[in-house]
């Protein structure tokens, strides 16, 4: 008797025919794998711990909580600045871009993830048509005018045994992630766009205060030239020096109103606003910090607190994606489709039993010859990746040298501030005596001249380094990310993941 485990002939003959068919399947798949084995990138993304950043002569302390808030221009103490960033932030045309692009992107993902999904859909058809006398039609539909009525339910899926539309959708949820973070970093740059532009108006209005205490000066010294000239102890021409100088100091302020007007202007462009709104923009009132702090693992940290550091690893992870789906597509497609539905010649029996219709077609393709287009099409998504790869590195490298830039600018200007208020305060003091020495009549104009030079030089720089100041405190803030802090971060793993890298 025999067991009921036991194989039949017709069982045995079905698994000798399905042998060699699966051997040769799995003997395809091996020679599309090993048909791509020798392209892989040549780039390797660079470690926190291949690049240094060298802090001990910085003359700044460190602090594991030193990274900028959000709102980072709010260490300035202006309420104006606040309000301006604040409505910058909800009306700026480039926002709104960045905004945009992030929709695409998310529409594109939809599209991708779509090949993961069965699609149904339903055709219905109604075609009059004359079939042949002479064809193949049977009597006594042959050489007769007929109705031939069709409608049926469809469904289609691809079985991702390779995982081609799975990386397209990872690729394209990458490209999302990057648009996300260059969203954020659009805010940043618009952020301090304005913070720049406001320093730029206040260091105006105070080149203008420098200005017009000058012009003051200047007619006293005028009006006092005058009064020694009545008493015969200089003159015409000392008159006319001092009276030369008066029209320059004029044009200086002219030129410095319209100076301040253009920074109402570009701040009412940044504002997404017209021109009169740049007109309602008071006189800043920036404060400067005295103290600057530094994260203390600032080389590793960087990595997930820089905007465009982290959009260019999120493309670096998109473009490995792209580098599977390519790989994928040398392997075999394997689709199944099948319909349900009515055919019928005629209406009259349409919608009976007997006119239904039903069929399932799998279909497997096997790429054989493409004259290198395959190969070609991989090889490019590994130079993408590489392009990707080296722009990360670089955005690293370059996101590093733009801090040492703030920290070395920091460092060198507090030294130059000392010196140059020293300066300011030594000329003040000499012009001061001048003055005295020629109102007495025991000084020339000349000496009076050279001296309010000297003491006008030396203010103006100082003012232009008091707004440096200010503007180095925004650049550390934007250098350290503005406060940015990533939802998701990209794999640390970015590398292709098919078999054949």
């Amino acid at each position: 008797m025999n067991s009921p485990n036991a194989q039949g002939p017709t069982d045995v003959r079905s698994t000798n025919r399905l042998a060699p068919r699966a051997s040769l399947a799995m003997m395809l798949v091996l020679l599309a794998g090993c048909s791509f084995s020798d392209l892989k990138p040549q780039s390797h993304l660079l470690k926190p711990t291949d690049v240094s950043q060298t802090l001990a002569d910085s003359a700044v302390s460190l602090s594991p909580a030193a990274w900028p808030t959000e709102n980072w221009w709010i260490s300035f103490k202006d309420p104006q600045l606040d309000a301006l960033i604040k409505e910058a932030l909800a009306n700026s045309p480039s926002l709104r871009s960045a905004a945009a692009k992030v929709r695409q992107a998310n529409a594109l993902e939809a599209i991708e993830g779509a090949g993961l999904l069965p699609h149904v859909d339903a055709a219905m058809s109604s075609t009059r048509e004359r079939f042949s006398s002479n064809g193949t039609t049977p009597v006594p539909v042959r050489g007769t005018w007929q109705n031939v009525n069709q409608a049926t339910l469809n469904v289609g899926y691809e079985l991702d045994f390779w995982g081609k539309n799975r990386a397209a959708v990872e690729a394209a949820v990458g490209r999302r992630h990057a648009l996300e973070v260059d969203e954020r970093a659009a805010v940043l740059l618009l952020s301090a766009s304005i913070v720049q532009t406001y320093i730029a108006l206040q260091n105006s209005y105070e080149q203008m205060d420098v200005a017009q205490t000058l012009l003051l000066q200047q007619e006293q010294i005028e009006k006092l030239t005058r009064q020694r000239f009545a008493a015969e102890l200089d003159t015409q021409i000392d008159i006319k020096q001092s009276q030369a100088s008066l029209p320059a100091s004029r044009a200086n302020i002219a030129a410095l109103k319209e100076l301040i007007e253009l920074n109402q202007n570009k701040l009412a462009s940044l504002l997404g606003k017209g021109p009169d709104r740049g007109r309602t923009i008071t006189r800043p009132h920036l404060q400067s910090s005295n103290t600057v702090v530094l994260p203390t693992n600032l080389p590793a940290e960087l990595i997930g607190h820089r905007p465009d550091v982290v959009a260019q690893r999120w493309r670096v992870e998109a473009s490995g994606h792209e580098i599977d789906v390519a790989k994928a597509r040398f392997y075999p497609d394997v689709n199944l489709t099948s319909f349900i539905g009515l055919q019928s010649l005629g209406f009259d029996t349409f919608s009976e039993r007997s006119s239904r219709i039903v069929g399932f077609a799998p279909a497997i393709s096997l790429p054989i010859f493409e004259g290198g287009r395959l190969r070609g099409n991989l090889d490019a998504q590994d130079a993408a990746y590489d392009l990707a790869v080296e722009n990360y590195n670089q955005t690293v490298i370059d996101a590093l040298r733009d801090i040492a830039d703030q920290l070395s600018s920091l460092r060198w200007l507090k030294e130059r501030l000392a010196q140059q208020n020293e300066a300011v305060a030594t000329a003040q003091a000499a012009a001061d005596l001048v003055n005295k020495r020629y109102a007495a009549g025991l000084a020339t104009y000349l000496q009076v001249l050279a001296t309010e030079n000297s003491t006008l030089t030396e203010t103006r720089q100082l003012v232009d380094l008091k707004s440096r100041a200010l503007s180095l405190q925004a650049n550390l803030s934007r250098a350290l990310g503005g406060g940015y802090m990533p939802k998701i971060l990209a794999p640390e793993n970015a590398s292709p993941s098919l078999a054949g890298n």
